[in-house]
């Protein structure tokens, strides 16, 4: 009998010693995760419009999205601030139904609007109503790639921005290490000089 009860004792130890908890009741662990599909099959927004690409927040990552605009990005007007004030209403605008099932966000929220630079910026500075570094890392990085790659940006999968101070413009560069992780801070290169600086 004492050798018998040693043996459950033993037992016992054995159990506790892998780490892991007996219980009685079942757990209901629930289904594996599965993974954000982060793609639309079609076009969101209404049938009618010009095509643009917006970039949303999908699984921690900026994801391409194709839209259709009711204003007109006119492209061949080659007017940087028509085209970033369209964009920017997409980018303000809630996902699509298809969006949100396939996991798209936006973190851009209003208010925000895009005017043109100031006298001696550079040409091609775009100025929000609100200084750039005060937005939360992903509507930045949104802003910037969705701008940067279209005819907003400055050339070379950048844009300029600035805010409503005196500050001047940075050059805000869309990589393919912002689009992977859109929390970070977004990468800047030297800005052009302003107009009617002196050649260095």
């Amino acid at each position: 009998m004492r050798l018998r009860t040693v043996a459950v004792a033993a037992l016992a130890l054995l159990a506790a010693g892998c780490g892991i908890r007996t219980t009685s009741v079942p757990v209901d662990a629930g289904p594996a995760p599965s993974r954000v599909p982060c793609g639309v099959s079609e076009d969101s927004g209404p049938a009618a419009g010009v095509p643009v690409r917006v970039f949303l927040v999908c699984g921690s990552q900026l994801e391409p999205v194709d839209r259709r605009s009711p204003q007109p990005e006119d492209k061949a007007s080659g007017d940087p601030v028509r085209t970033a004030t369209a964009l920017l209403a997409q980018l303000l605008a809630d996902p699509s139904e298809a969006e949100r099932q396939a996991g798209f966000t936006t973190a851009v929220r209003a208010p925000l609007a895009v005017a043109g630079g100031r006298k001696g910026d550079p040409e091609g500075t775009l100025r929000l109503s609100r200084q750039p570094e005060d937005l939360v890392p992903e509507a930045l990085s949104q802003l910037v790639c969705t701008f940067a790659e279209s005819s907003a940006g400055a050339g070379g999968h950048t844009v300029l921005l600035a805010g409503p101070g005196a500050y001047p413009p940075k050059r805000y560069r869309c990589t393919a290490e912002l689009r992977e992780r859109p929390g970070t801070a977004v990468p800047t290169v030297a800005a052009p000089a302003p107009e009617g600086s002196p050649a260095g």
